[in-house]
């Protein structure tokens, strides 16, 4: 929220606002049960999208008749703009009465309605909240709080901003419910078919976890990591005090006067003790009598925020003692802060072709005559606790100030506690996080956002479990995410599984990384850690100059430094590197975790799993698409192939009935699919022998050429339309073949499995007929260009060679040869490479 009290914020605030087509507007009276009530409060909200009022404006007009006179001229009188308030009549003694144009009460709208329609208790704005809407925690009380007592809480001005947010929603709701065809005009007009706005500080929050950005968004919760042991509403105090410590030097004179003497005289540690005693005397020292006389336990809390308002007037003291340089001490502080709106937003381009909407409030911005550059300073109490999210975060904020100011804009921030900290971003090194992360990031939250509970596949756990000891919604997340997300829908009995949480500090190791590296003169900026079952991948962004092969050929050297007992994987990526480094304390994907027994209808896509991402997702195949209709699948002995074919197989057939799904295996060693030899799905009898294999391949084709018949009868282009228009539906046929170079040794056999092959791959997707070729020994000899060519989806466990893994994969992608095993594989759909933790089925259960 934006909580205004000088009269010169609230004028141009207003002004801005009187630009607006629809606003969603309360008041808070003081003294409303006196004779002599009085206008306190005027709340705004702009923006219908918002569920958090992060972006409402509360307009503190106490005994400020002016204010209220301006608002009333600039919004209450002005046809053009739409004024939306639940209890009109209410509201308009205050703000201009008969005055008042083009006015919308909610409550008359609802009354119209009934309740008996709307099925709520009553028509109050919060009953509306929280039966029509569905809003949580609704605060029904807070009204009835003391207007008129100054400072207000944090409590009184977060109902203040709600009570705006609870407006816009139940205004929206009414008008669908009375009439649809202006719900979809206003849709239409005021949302432009847009995303709902983020804002930079939960782009940070997204990046630190996941689930904490989703409590906040929809339920308003606090998402703060404060260190252990620290004082509460250090935060709130520390940047008001800031923001008047920017404004007082801009106005006051004594200010200007200690940068009168020339800059030869000037002494950076005198000047600043001198600016510290005139903010204390001026304005610090008032602000502790007024709050220790209403409550003298917030002594503590005001003494460490001073400490942190000393370190950060040092800092600037530095920075205009530079400036004098350059400008005289009359010019010096304003050339130096520079004033102005310090909302911003901007609509970003994602990857999917859609733009999000971001809205933000930097704290500073200033110039540096030394390094002719614009920087955004951002004021933190404590240092970050994930430095790559606090770099995502900036990097909004000078983006967008970079397409406002049309110059490059470097970031900086500022933590003050326990100690003085300061972090500096150039402008290259943000417009590159914006290009190559944010972007990508943005999609993610959208999608995380989206998720409903119960529904499966919710916002990813933190990679830093150490955050969990100091998350303020700690038992809210467990409650929301881990019991109601992983129970199995299907039982009733069955208790809830809770996921393992990773048991290591991901940041720790970052930070030794760069150490390392920087001890062979290869200096990176840590970026964050994303923690897989298998391995932690380390985010690093090389300094200019700095070329990715040094970093690469480092990769012996690490695992010596780190004493691994595998080379890591390093690899570019877009925006930065990511460094694999395996796990000592390696988890295990559970199959059952991830996949319930469950028949879909006949329709529903076959899809068969391929493992965990490193966001702790179930990815997928879908045999239907082209790039991932057959598969070739590699590894060597102890790679995990054996595992990784049977949760395959056990992903199909906990999903598809034997009505609508045949599966054909090949099994020359007899050990791969013993507990399936009886299942109800087979195609045929396991196959043991290169004869059989080779009669099945030809079954096959003569399959496929005999569904192509049917469905040029009944004008089908494809199984699934056949399947629409036919009364008999024809399964689908998943061939697994393991072992396949076992059967390449006699160049007869060879020759017909090739062509079959190159036959079904060519044209059985459409037929509904899809291969699974494995081997062992992925050789150039056995994995010909033939099966290669016409086998589009690739997964490669670890192999024995380089070769190998070329062979697999394409090109020079030599990946597999370094993974770690027991599952560790490369998925390839398409040209993305994915690195996956294939899921282990240490019982086979069939449904």
């Amino acid at each position: 929220m934006h909580y205004l009290t000088e009269a010169s914020e609230i004028y141009k605030q207003i002004s801005q606002l009187s630009l607006s087509k629809t606003l969603w507007i309360d008041t808070e009276i003081a003294d409303w049960y006196t004779n002599k009530p009085k206008l306190a409060l005027i709340q705004v909200l702009a923006d219908y999208t918002d569920l958090t009022g992060e972006s409402a404006y509360i307009f503190d007009v106490l005994d400020k008749p002016d204010l209220a006179a301006y608002f009333i001229n600039q919004i209450m009188i002005n046809s053009q703009i739409e004024k939306v308030f639940h209890n009109a009549g209410f509201d308009l003694k205050y703000l201009g009465k008969e005055l008042a144009q083009n006015v919308t009460c909610t409550l008359k709208i609802a009354r119209k309605i009934t309740k008996e329609v709307l099925q709520t208790t009553n028509l109050k704005l919060k009953t509306l909240a929280a039966e029509l809407c569905q809003f949580s925690h609704v605060d029904a009380e807070g009204g009835s709080s003391d207007w008129g007592k100054r400072p207000l809480t944090q409590k009184q001005l977060n109902y203040a901003a709600m009570d705006t947010v609870y407006l816009a929603a139940v205004h929206r709701r009414l008008l669908e419910i009375s009439n649809p065809v202006i719900s979809r005009v206003f849709n239409m007009v005021d949302h432009k078919s847009e995303n709902s706005s983020l804002t930079p500080t939960k782009v940070r929050l997204a990046f630190e976890c996941p689930r904490l950005f989703y409590l906040n968004h929809h339920f308003n919760c606090k998402a703060i990591f404060s260190p252990k042991d620290t004082l509460g509403g250090v935060g709130n105090v520390f940047h008001k005090l800031a923001d008047d410590f920017i404004n007082l030097l801009l106005i006051e004179p004594r200010f200007k006067s200690l940068f009168n003497p020339s800059t030869t005289q000037l002494n950076v540690d005198q000047i600043t003790s001198e600016i510290q005693q005139l903010f204390y005397q001026i304005k610090f020292f008032p602000y502790l009598q007024d709050v220790i006389v209403q409550d003298g336990s917030k002594a503590p809390v005001l003494l460490q925020v001073w400490q942190g308002l000393q370190g950060l007037i040092k800092k600037f003291t530095e920075l205009l003692v530079i400036n004098r340089r350059y400008c005289s001490a009359e010019t010096l502080i304003s050339n130096t802060f520079i004033s102005g709106e310090q909302n911003l937003e901007y609509y970003f381009d994602l990857p999917n072709g859609t733009k999000q909407l971001i809205r933000g409030e930097f704290d500073c911005l200033v110039f540096n005559f030394e390094l002719k550059r614009l920087c955004m300073v951002e004021f933190k109490t404590y240092q970050s606790v994930d430095l790559s999210a606090q770099l995502a975060q900036v990097s909004l904020y000078s983006y967008m100030l970079w397409k406002q100011k049309k110059a490059p804009v470097d970031s900086a921030v500022y933590c003050v506690l326990p100690e003085f900290k300061e972090y500096k971003y150039s402008w290259e090194q943000l417009e590159n996080t914006v290009h190559q992360l944010i972007p990508y990031k943005l999609l993610k939250m959208q999608e995380w956002l989206s998720w409903e509970s119960p529904n499966p596949n919710p916002p990813p756990a933190t990679t830093q479990p150490h955050l969990c000891e100091i998350c303020p919604q700690q038992q809210k997340c467990q409650t929301f995410f881990d019991v109601e997300s992983n129970h199995d829908q299907n039982s009733d009995t069955e208790p809830p599984r809770k996921k393992p949480e990773p048991t290591i500090n991901a940041d720790e190791i970052g930070a030794s990384l760069v150490t390392i590296l920087e001890s062979f003169k290869v200096n990176v900026d840590y970026y964050g850690a994303d923690v897989s079952p298998a391995f932690i991948r380390v985010k690093i962004k090389p300094h200019l100059g700095v070329k990715v092969p040094s970093i690469l050929k480092l990769s012996a050297d690490l695992q010596v430094q780190l004493g691994l007992e595998n080379p890591p994987l390093i690899a570019p990526q877009a925006g930065y590197v990511s460094v694999d480094l395996p796990r000592q304390d390696r988890q295990i994907a559970k199959f059952e975790d991830f996949i319930q027994k469950q028949f879909l209808p006949p329709t529903a896509p076959i899809k068969i799993a391929i493992g965990v991402s490193i966001d702790g997702k179930l990815l997928e195949a879908d045999l239907s698409d082209p790039n991932t209709c057959h598969f070739l699948v590699g590894g060597t002995t102890g790679s995990g192939k054996s595992e990784f074919l049977r949760s395959l197989l056990l992903s199909l057939i906990y999903r598809h009935s034997p009505q609508h799904l045949k599966i054909a295996l090949v099994d020359p060693k007899r050990v791969t699919f013993p507990e399936f030899e009886q299942m109800s799905w087979l195609y045929a009898p396991v196959v043991k022998d290169s004869d059989r294999a080779v009669e099945l391949m030809q079954e096959l084709v003569a399959e496929m050429e005999s569904r192509y018949q049917k469905f040029e009868k009944a004008k089908c282009a494809d199984l699934m339309t056949y399947n629409q228009r036919s009364s008999s539906a024809l399964p689908r046929i998943v061939c697994i073949f393991d072992e396949y170079a076992d059967f390449m040794a006699e160049k007869e056999i060879r020759t017909i499995l090739e062509q079959s092959i190159k036959r079904l791959g060519a044209m059985a997707r459409a037929a509904g007929i899809h291969l699974i070729i494995s081997t062992q020994r992925p050789e150039a000899s056995i994995v010909t260009p033939i099966i290669r060519s016409n086998l589009p989806g690739r997964v490669a466990l670890r192999t024995s060679s380089q070769a190998d893994s070329c062979i697999i994969l394409g090109g020079k992608e030599t990946t597999a040869a370094y993974l770690l095993g027991k599952g560790d594989l490369v998925y390839q759909g398409g040209s993305q490479l994915q690195r996956l933790q294939s899921l282990l089925a240490k019982t086979i259960q069939l449904p």
